[in-house]
């Protein structure tokens, strides 16, 4: 019996397989997620319904549907599905693959090879891929948690096309485990299980975007709550914690991201640091997360510590790097700091002085001095004229007027005398004197 004898995409699973598995869509009006790629009229959906399948990577977090995609396009182009595990499979087995997809493709069958983890694969296992990409012999399909520019190597990036798959929201995964409460013959519909939609929720914000997780903990919960109705104990049991009160898309998710910005801005290190692992046990998104706190750092630090945006953005990055549990540090690092360091919200109030001034004024014309002459003529009108070039003079400091004259000496940014900014007032006012002398 060869590789390919079997059916084209695995037989429907029994009772006794992982509800996750079950509930694997076979159709796309199953398939949960992803619009942005396998959404009516976008290019991947287009180019599977009209059989023309190229390689792709598949790159996302884990349980938003990577293997579920790959499994419908097979299904769906009439492809030989062949699942090949980067973490169990050599070269050796590379290579059988290969062959025996070449000896198919001589038949007119198309064989769909799908990689799992496709970066744990080194150089070398990739490169054995290449020859059979390029001849046609298979349709590869690799899926990643980790960045293809880095773990894939160019020659098989520059044959495959890379799509981006997000984590699935609350919403999306809410309405998942519905389907498999409600779903007889596959999912847990027979046990006829009353659930609250705000348990539901939480199961969903637990999960972090992993559908795979919401049904595990919707199964272990299920059976822990040996009855009709789907209870909060069961569900804690499932989680191991206590359900909080949270919603990623209520009132609740903006009251404590309030108390935390609140917080830091208040330069209080213990009750940041509290709103905030409120934020991480609920399940918060931690991209959301540093988002805030890099607002934070423009916001309420600004120039009075122009590191803190510094530390934002890199908690930001560590996060991305990082995922769930080791990129919680970066934010409670980033966190502590924001709300030591010295406040000023000058940077942010000189923007909208000035944004004001720009609306509530005639927009009068750029200056002719500071328009540059491209041309002769424009030169001769006078653009340009009377510029005077900073480097020219002595400290770098002319008193050339930027602003149009009904402007003219309006001051929007006006520092603190906290932090960094308190040098900055100084040596914005040893300018405006050498200004003056000139």
């Amino acid at each position: 019996m060869g590789l390919f004898d079997a059916t084209p995409v695995p037989s429907r699973p029994d009772k006794t397989t992982p509800l996750a598995e079950r509930m694997r869509p076979e159709r796309w009006e199953d398939f949960v997620g992803q619009e942005h790629i396998v959404g009516p009229g976008k290019p991947l959906r287009a180019q599977i319904e009209r059989g023309e399948m190229g390689s792709i990577i598949l790159w996302g977090p884990p349980g938003v549907g990577k293997t579920t995609l790959a499994r419908l396009i097979a299904r769906l182009t009439n492809a030989d599905f062949v699942p090949f595990s980067a973490v169990l499979s050599g070269i050796k087995e590379v290579k059988a693959v290969m062959a025996e997809a070449e000896r198919n493709r001589r038949y007119g069958r198309r064989t769909l090879l799908f990689v799992d983890e496709i970066h744990r694969f080194n150089k070398a296992q990739q490169d054995a891929f290449l020859p059979y990409v390029e001849r046609g012999d298979i349709t590869l399909i690799g899926a990643t948690t980790e960045n293809p520019s880095f773990e894939i190597i160019s020659a098989l990036l520059s044959r495959s096309k890379v799509y981006n798959l997000r984590a699935l929201t609350v919403r999306e995964i809410v309405e998942l485990l519905r389907r498999a409460l409600a779903d007889r013959e596959r999912g847990l519909g027979n046990l006829e299980i009353e659930a609250p939609d705000d348990l539901l929720e939480q199961i969903a914000i637990f999960a972090n975007g992993d559908a795979r997780a919401a049904y595990n903990t919707l199964e272990a919960a299920v059976a822990a709550s040996g009855g009709k109705v789907l209870t909060t104990q069961a569900v804690e049991d499932a989680i191991q914690r206590k359900v909080l009160l949270y919603d990623k898309a209520g009132e609740e998710h903006y009251n404590i991201i309030s108390a935390l910005h609140k917080s830091v801005r208040s330069s209080d290190v213990d009750a940041a640091l509290y709103w905030l692992g409120r934020m991480l046990e609920a399940g918060e998104d931690r991209l959301y997360i540093a988002r805030r706190l890099i607002r934070m750092a423009i916001e309420d630090i600004g120039l009075a510590d122009p590191r803190a945006l510094e530390q934002a953005v890199a908690a930001m990055q560590a996060v991305h790097f990082l995922g769930i549990p080791e990129g919680d540090q970066a934010l409670a690092q980033a966190a502590i700091y924001l709300a030591a360091a010295p406040k000023s919200d000058a940077a942010y109030q000189a923007l909208n002085a000035a944004r004001a001034a720009a609306s509530e004024t005639v927009a009068e014309p750029v200056p002719l001095h500071l328009r540059n002459p491209v041309t002769r003529h424009m030169k001769e009108w006078g653009y340009g004229e009377g510029y005077r070039h900073a480097h020219h003079f002595e400290g770098a400091i002319t008193d050339m007027e930027c602003l149009p004259p009904s402007l003219a000496g309006r001051r929007f940014y006006q520092p603190t005398d906290r932090g960094v900014e308190k040098r900055i007032a100084e040596r914005l006012e040893e300018i405006r004197k050498a200004r003056k002398q000139q």
